[in-house]
């Protein structure tokens, strides 16, 4: 069995993370479609939980990991040299602002570390960049596997359709979701933008008021939702005169990202120093 710690453990990830480890425990099985790691029996290693962080003025502190549910046995810490020392691999699903220490402190400790918080700043890349020459650094700006077929999706269309096609990227989050646009969204404006040679930076529009001017040939244009529950929806549409293409992922619970966070945290098991995507974990790139 292999040890899991989780940063941000008292966050909505963190807990449907744990509610994930339960639901694989339950089961008798790793997270499903978790590749096989090599090893004497050749089978994929359990996850537990034996490491749960949460920022030094976390309520929770030396309180279970679990906020509800029986009880995990594993207390909220702050110390990640401590939460490190048994983990045979992390998950990160804390605030931008915590990503670079909790990426030296992975590389510190030799634990591969898998990033699922997005808005980080280059700064908090540039540590994880340094670690990923000690240990595997996997980023995912969403872990859900049905997020990344989609991407995959949006890169055939194009592809396939051309230049011609204007491109809009919608999404919707709760209320709490801190950054806008989400990481997922931007991922797959770079998606846009790589498959058609161009610098995201150089196309992409994120305001859209007032009477300026219409709309240029070629650019990515993003909108954006806060609203209640939301757990997260994006949508790529791509149109010309006469025809609308759209590829949309809605997710209506967290586990589907938990799922594919524990099946890639399984994944990066074993794998050499190194920057990992999901499209690694999925075979994307070679398909």
């Amino acid at each position: 069995m292999a040890g899991i710690a989780i940063f941000g453990v008292t966050g909505r990830m963190g807990q449907t993370l744990i509610r994930a480890l339960r639901e694989a425990a339950a089961a008798g099985l790793p997270p499903a479609g978790a590749a096989r790691a090599a090893g004497a029996t050749g089978l994929p290693a359990r996850l537990s939980l034996v490491g749960a962080l949460a920022s030094p003025d976390s309520r929770r502190l030396g309180q279970d990991a679990a906020a509800e549910g029986l009880p995990t046995g594993v207390m909220v810490s702050a110390d990640a040299p401590a939460a490190l020392s048994q983990a045979t691999v992390a998950i990160d699903f804390s605030l931008p602002q915590c990503v670079a220490a909790n990426a030296r402190a992975c590389a510190e400790a030799g634990v591969p570390l898998l990033l699922g918080t997005t808005g980080f700043d280059p700064a908090a890349r540039a540590a994880l960049l340094a670690a990923a020459k000690s240990i595997p650094v996997l980023i995912a700006p969403n872990t859900s596997v049905g997020v990344n077929v989609v991407s995959e999706l949006v890169k055939l269309a194009t592809q396939a359709l051309g230049q011609a096609y204007d491109v809009e990227i919608s999404e919707a989050h709760h209320r709490m979701k801190r950054d806008a646009p989400s990481g997922t969204a931007l991922a797959l404006g770079e998606v846009v933008a790589e498959a058609r040679g161009v610098e995201l930076k150089d196309v992409a529009v994120f305001d859209r008021h007032g009477a300026n001017e219409p709309r240029r040939d070629g650019e990515i244009g993003f909108s954006v939702v806060r609203a209640g529950d939301i757990v997260g929806e994006h949508t790529v549409a791509f149109a010309v005169a006469g025809e609308r293409v759209e590829i949309t992922h809605r997710a209506s619970d967290r586990i589907t990202f938990a799922r594919g966070a524990l099946r890639a945290a399984q994944w990066l098991i074993g794998r050499p120093p190194g920057l990992y995507s999901m499209n690694d974990v999925l075979g994307l790139d070679k398909a």
